[in-house]
């Protein structure tokens, strides 16, 4: 991985600078990461994906609260502070971040074994590049949610404000002209070309009856193209999609529980399509509940993964990591089948008595702590904000 991430300084005009640049030259070259050294200059504050403030010293506290307004402005990250613990320089920046938060503003001290703050900085970057992979890119929801989705609509100015999406409603019937040429699947790349979107979700049950189709095909080829491509309409499983595509580089499998054992934490999920990057092979049936068009029967391989989905005004949010212990291929349900381990068993119970819908998306690896931490950044990023509004 090759770190973009910029350093920044805070220091004291009462410490001596030859002996500060010692302890910094000796500190940063110790953490074992790549770095855009900027020190005082903050012009360009906020441009990289992980922006760091060295407080080198104490008595740095004035300085940075009188560069806040300005730093407020140019990022809307959390504030983290790199601190060597010499020079007083933990002391300051916990009163900084005491400050920061009675403002209702979010931020981190990083301190501790070089090893801890290397990983911490990795994990960082990391959460930091997906959330600019999410700002400002745009998602359509082609046709509406399926009338069965009662659940799974999305708030549209929150999801903005929150994530930095853009949700574009675009109707069935674009699709169905776009197709008048073409295949389902270059129906749905004019859509992606004309939109300028990273991804969609589509109301596919209604090919069904206009086009005497299905779009599962057309989906697993696009998921594993680059887009995020979501079933039935459900605008919260594509948001889910689109923040795992953010940090791993997969959509995910979109599917829903098929049968789930409360005592052992062993689920099964299902769907007639899922990413043909995901899988080690797959094979065409029909679609499972109509008996037509083509679903995809993928087999992934066996191993650690992820569960993941987001509610539509996001307030809430399920991860759980497990295992993919066996795929499946039973004629009774829809085509992809997987049969997953949760690593906590007492999670199954979420499933049973407080669900966000029906589908939900299986990420291959463990990547609970990096979701959470998205998340996470992406709430007290909206927080943080409105503190500053309010104060101005």
């Amino acid at each position: 991985m090759i770190m973009k991430t910029a350093i920044y300084t805070l220091t004291s005009e009462l410490h001596d600078e030859r002996a500060v640049e010692s302890v910094t030259r000796d500190f940063l070259g110790s953490l074992g990461v790549e770095y855009i050294f900027r020190g005082s200059d903050y012009a360009d504050y906020g441009s990289h994906p992980l922006s760091l403030i060295y407080v080198r010293t104490g008595g740095t506290e004035g300085i940075f609260q009188r560069l806040l307004p300005m730093l407020m402005e140019k990022s809307r990250q959390p504030f983290y502070l790199l601190t060597s613990g010499k020079s007083n320089s933990l002391a300051a920046s916990m009163e900084i971040l005491s400050y920061l938060r009675q403002e209702g503003i979010q931020g981190e001290i990083l301190h501790g074994s070089r090893a801890y703050i290397n990983q911490r900085i990795l994990t960082l970057a990391r959460v930091e590049e997906a959330r600019l992979q999410l700002n400002n890119c745009r998602l359509g929801v082609i046709g509406k949610p399926s009338d069965w989705l009662i659940s799974s609509n999305a708030d549209y100015g929150i999801v903005r404000e929150r994530l930095g999406i853009e949700l574009v409603d675009i109707p069935m019937q674009e699709l169905l002209d776009a197709t008048d040429d073409c295949t389902i699947y270059g129906g749905l790349k004019k859509i992606i070309s004309t939109h300028q979107l990273s991804g969609f979700t589509l109301r596919c049950f209604d090919l069904l009856t206009a086009m005497k189709s299905t779009g599962c095909l057309a989906l697993a080829k696009l998921n594993s193209e680059g887009y995020v491509a979501g079933c039935e309409g459900d605008v919260p499983a594509m948001l889910s999609m689109m923040i795992a595509r953010s940090l791993t580089g997969f959509s995910g499998f979109q599917a829903n529980p098929a049968r789930i054992n409360p005592d052992t934490g062993e689920l099964l999920f299902a769907h007639c399509t899922i990413p043909l990057n995901m899988v080690e092979r797959y094979e065409l049936d029909t679609h499972f509940e109509s008996g037509i068009g083509v679903g995809v029967r993928g087999y992934m391989k066996e191993g650690p993964v992820t569960l993941f989905k987001v509610s539509g005004d996001l307030k809430r949010s399920f991860v759980a990591e497990g295992t993919l212990v066996r795929n499946t291929a039973e004629p009774d349900l829809c085509r992809t089948q997987q049969v997953i381990q949760l690593s906590d068993p007492s999670q199954a119970s979420y499933f049973l008595t407080n669900p966000i819908g029906n589908h939900h998306i299986v990420i291959p690896g463990h990547i609970g702590s990096l979701l959470k931490e998205v998340l996470c950044i992406q709430a007290i990023s909206f927080r943080g904000r409105s503190a500053v509004v309010r104060r101005s």
